[in-house]
């Protein structure tokens, strides 16, 4: 493991409750290829740190990566349902894009 997800791990020892952490951790494990670790931690902080908005981005754009294109559509909406709530018009604006672009529709598309 990278010196990096030790340090990490620490930090979080000392702030368990901390979702920055959790989501640098979780992103941290993705890099180093852990599939299982890195859908757990995604998996936690949407369960746990819901209105942590910049996961669902993250944590879509993975589920693509992986071929989990459903799950992935529904974690956009989940996530521009959360950015409307906490009024977040940046990451609504990013998920919207990333949603329309998953789905086949590119800002090309849209008649000015």
């Amino acid at each position: 493991m990278s010196n990096r997800i030790e340090e990490l791990k620490q930090f979080l020892q000392e702030s368990p409750q901390d979702p920055f952490l959790k989501y640098a951790l979780t992103l941290e494990y993705k890099k180093a290829g852990n599939t299982e670790l890195t859908l757990a931690g995604f998996e936690e902080l949407v369960s746990l740190h819901t209105d942590y908005v910049g996961t669902y981005y993250h944590f879509a754009k993975y589920l693509e990566e992986i071929g989990k294109r459903e799950e992935s559509l529904a974690m956009y909406k989940q996530g521009m349902e959360v950015a409307q709530r906490m009024r977040n018009r940046h990451a609504y604006g990013e998920l919207l894009a990333a949603y329309n672009l998953a789905m086949g529709i590119e800002d090309d598309d849209w008649d000015d």
